[in-house]
């Protein structure tokens, strides 16, 4: 075959044109992004991050150069005196270059492309070409002004949804079109009377008087001569519900639209649509819309073609001219929330009640699609549960005061079909009230909606209850991950707790791609960071001040951890004045003893920790004050790593002096000189073995404390502090064995345990459900990802994909598994920043058989356990001297490719 055919001859024949280059063993880039994305339209960052990976078929294969050129158009690209700009590096870097030619402005679209040279000098060809565009970077540029709907329906719950419309004409040949859109409160926009975008709920959640996105939509082909423009603003997180006390307008008391339609015809003009008191505004069919509540839709409201040209609005208000400031307009950071999947029912049954009920068999957050055929002024009731309790009736207490429930009135116009707007449900079960006729399967389905994050992460083994316990976890992160991290979904709450957020965040960098979505949230936690370094419990915060240990290190924590998972050293530069507050606000409160132990902190501890309701069983409470002590050496001790990555040196030495006084003081006030901490519990033991606060003379000592402990009971006894450390801390001490019997465990309390009562996501609490079926009341969710931590240790050390801290990002990658627990194989890979990693192991006939795969421009530090050099076999060539013995394991240095060993496995 001649490799110089077309690329249009290889699609006719089904090939595409990367695999016959790939074939012909030439390493291409592929994957091109920006700051994460890819082809954004409408950043901020004026010096955006580029990145791509690197696709070989061949062994060995690593970047020594690469080049970028830039251009306004992708034919720009192609003509030398064109191009923005260009350079060639002699570089192995291929993730987060710092794009640094000339200086951008608002709007400007810029085309690039990238080809590189691989350590055997042959060159790549040009990839395709992608492009990135700016926002807004001149605030005198924005000639839009919010508006709101003056007159307004008074009363103390929720409020109508507004609608707004404008029709122009544009009657000359269109080149581009941009809409740059926000609201105070949540909008669906709307062109000549299609949605703009698949996106939910924006502009977002954000600390909204410091920070408020606005989107970009390109709508180039979607005007006609005649046009309407128009947009639906719900209350949201902005006015609505939000927070345990019934408390509405935590940001505002008026919701308000903000448009600004730029179109640029071939001729080189442009004409600017903006919202101003030109526009029309009514109250439609949605009658309430409440994130918690739900939504009021009455069909007999609806107004047809709204939101088409020569509609009749001379019976609508006109808007008014909201005064809104503009300094705090953000380009859209986060990861879009759009629906993902649909469920349909897997049974529709009566209750021992006598209510109709839907099980779509998996517990899920979005909202009900539902067909119905009935008469004008039918009131159709859709209600949203969890669960059923033990008598198999629906059960909504645990939702606590969030009504949870959506209600459509027809118009009975003929079939209709109803999907809310701008709420959202945690739920498995749906209960109608008064539907009308027979409800069929064909007639209801279940929407599934989440910031849709790029799966990176899988994890598969021999155990079908663990496999089942990973795709809960899974289920759970993406049931969460709603534009912000929430606790959980369903009931009166939906909250960004930091707690949670840092306890889940390195398991979540595993399963899901999160580097955009942590940024993001984690600029809001910036934004509300008190002046003394406090950190609130949430983010954005509503609840106060906060500052508790654990949570508040999430400012610390999380960043570091998404270093680490990216190689983006951005995230540290954005985060570190705020990960230094919080650090020192530690230091205020410990004093000059360096012990965190003021009695008025408001800390939690080891969070919903495990205590049984047994006579005289031991509870596993651990003093809040040597918990907030060791994460004050833990924070410390990152913010030591951060400075060091980022040169600070003056900070490094510092802070390396706090630390190490904290380490004194720790172990003077809470280790015996026997190893035993004052607080003699799993948790206590798991963080101070984790975080490295025992000194050399004790770690075995305190080790055995630990693994006492934890056969003592047969299960462990953490919380959500303790929990995610303690399997990890478990084999940092050789116990493999107790790790492993806590993951296989399925009694009550263990990770299986819910496994085994049908759970489909992560409890709250180990007992969240009793095994007799009763549901505990009050502060209960069946639905949060905290406990899902252990999928880090799955991924990290039963599989082996871990993360070298000196080269971040996998750009060394660490390949070590650990084989336990009576498994006979697990199956991992990683969609990393480079390309796949694969860990693959299986044990057969007393073989340990061993597969991986090393993205391009990677490395990886093999590590083969229970193994000697003589005895493996390879389908590479190798020499025994390429092997170090370390501890029973051999160890050898890969560069990028896929791998065979197998060897005789011994104990």
């Amino acid at each position: 075959m001649n490799i110089k055919l077309s690329k249009s001859l290889f699609s006719l024949i089904g090939i595409s044109f990367l695999a016959v280059t790939t074939l012909f063993g030439k390493s291409t880039p592929t994957g091109l992004q920006v700051d994460f994305m890819e082809n954004p339209i409408g950043i901020d960052n004026a010096t955006p991050h580029l990145s791509w990976k690197i696709t070989s078929a061949e062994k060995n294969i690593s970047q020594s150069a690469y080049e970028l050129r830039f251009a306004s158009s992708t034919t720009d690209l192609l003509e030398p005196s064109k191009l923005l700009y260009s350079k060639k590096v002699n570089s192995n870097k291929s993730v987060q270059i710092i794009y640094d030619g000339p200086s951008l402005n608002s709007m400007q679209r810029v085309y690039w492309q990238v080809r590189i040279w691989d350590n055997k000098s042959k060159a790549s060809d040009w990839s395709a070409p992608v492009f990135w565009e700016m926002g807004i970077l001149d605030p005198t540029l924005w000639k839009a002004s919010f508006i709101t709907m003056e007159k307004e329906i008074k009363n103390t719950s929720s409020l109508p949804a507004q609608y707004f419309r404008k029709d122009f004409s544009s009657k000359k040949e269109i080149s581009s079109a941009k809409v740059y859109a926000t609201s105070l409160g949540v909008y669906n926009l709307y062109l000549n009377g299609n949605k703009v975008s698949k996106n939910l709920f924006a502009p977002g959640f954000t600390s909204y008087h410091k920070r408020l996105q606005y989107q970009v939509y390109d709508v180039t082909n979607a005007l006609n001569e005649k046009n309407t423009i128009a947009a639906i603003v719900g209350d949201g997180w902005y006015r609505g519900y939000l927070g345990f006390k019934g408390k509405r307008e935590n940001y505002g008391n008026k919701t308000a639209l903000f448009i600004q339609l730029v179109i640029t015809y071939k001729d080189g003009s442009t004409k600017v649509i903006v919202t101003d008191n030109s526009w029309k505004v009514a109250n439609g069919p949605i009658v309430y819309s409440d994130i918690y509540n739900g939504e009021r839709y009455d069909a007999r409201l609806e107004m047809k073609s709204w939101n088409i040209y020569g509609f009749d609005d001379k019976n609508w208000q006109s808007a008014t001219v909201y005064p809104q400031t503009l300094a705090n307009l953000v380009a859209t950071e986060g990861v879009p929330v759009q629906k993902t999947e649909e469920l349909n029912p897997v049974k529709i049954f009566k209750t021992p009640k006598g209510e109709m009920v839907v099980d779509f068999g998996q517990n899920l957050v979005g909202w009900i699609k539902l067909m119905v055929d009935g008469k004008k002024g039918d009131s159709v009731i859709i209600e949203h549960a969890e669960v059923l309790d033990k008598d198999g009736n629906f059960y909504t207490k645990n939702l606590r005061s969030a009504k949870a429930t959506d209600t459509y009135i027809l118009n009975g116009q003929g079939q209709e079909t109803f999907e809310p707007h701008f709420t959202f449900h945690g739920f498995r079960y749906a209960k109608l009230i008064n539907y009308p006729g027979v409800l069929s399967s064909d007639k209801i389905t279940a929407m599934v909606i989440h910031s849709n994050m790029p799966e990176t992460g899988y994890f598969t083994c021999s155990d079908s209850l663990i496999n089942k316990l990973q795709q809960n976890i899974k289920w759970s992160q993406r049931d969460n991950f709603l534009d912000i991290p929430t606790d959980c979904p369903q009931r009166d709450e939906r909250l960004g707790w930091t707690g949670d957020a840092q306890a889940f965040c390195s398991t979540a960098a595993y399963n899901y791609d999160v580097a955009s979505f942590y940024a993001k949230w984690l600029k809001d936690l910036s934004a509300d960071q008190a002046s003394d370094g406090r950190v609130p419990n949430v983010i954005p915060n509503i609840l106060g001040p906060g500052g508790s240990t654990g949570w508040g290190d999430a400012a610390v924590i999380m960043p570091w951890e998404v270093y680490q998972a990216y190689g983006d050293q951005q995230i540290l530069v954005s985060q570190y004045p705020s990960m230094k507050k919080w650090v020192d606000f530690m230091v205020e409160q410990a004093g000059k003893d360096y012990l965190w132990n003021n009695p008025n902190d408001k800390h939690y501890g080891d969070w919903l920790a495990f205590h049984s309701d047994k006579p005289d069983y031991p509870g596993a409470t651990t003093d809040k004050d040597l918990i907030a002590t060791s994460f004050f050496y833990n924070s410390t001790m990152l913010l030591i790593k951060s400075a060091t990555v980022l040169g600070k040196k003056d900070d490094v030495q510092k802070y390396m002096d706090i630390a190490t006084k904290v380490k004194i003081a720790f172990n003077k006030e809470y280790v015996s000189p026997n190893g035993r901490l004052s607080s003699n519990t799993q948790t206590a033991y798991a963080i101070a073995i984790s975080f490295d606060l025992l000194p050399k003379e004790l770690f075995s000592k305190s080790a055995e404390y630990l693994a006492k402990d934890v056969e003592k009971f047969g299960h462990l006894t953490t919380g959500f502090l303790g929990t995610p450390l303690l399997c990890g801390a478990l084999s940092k001490i050789g116990r493999d064995d107790l790790a492993f019997m806590l993951l296989n465990r399925k009694e009550y309390p263990s990770w299986l345990y819910p496994v085994t009562m049908g759970a489909t996501t992560i409890w709250e609490r180990w007992d969240t459900m009793k095994p007799d079926g009763s549901i505990i009341e009050g502060m209960n969710s069946f639905n949060h990802y905290a406990y899902g931590a252990i999928g880090h240790w799955l991924y990290t050390y039963v599989a082996g994909i871990g993360i070298d801290e000196n080269n971040p990002g996998y750009k060394n990658i660490i390949l070590n598994p650990h084989p336990g627990g009576g498994l006979t194989f697990v199956n991992a890979s990683l969609n990393s920043v480079y390309g796949k990693i694969k860990s693959s192991w299986s044990i057969k006939e007393g073989l340990f058989i061993y597969d991986i795969t090393i993205p391009a421009n990677t490395t990886a530090t093999v590590i083969l356990p229970n193994s000697k050099a003589t005895d493996v076999k390879t389908d590479f060539q190798f020499k025994a001297t390429d092997f170090k013995e370390i501890e029973g394991s051999i160890t050898t240095q890969l560069s990028s490719g896929s791998y065979h060993f197998s060897y005789p496995i011994t104990n």
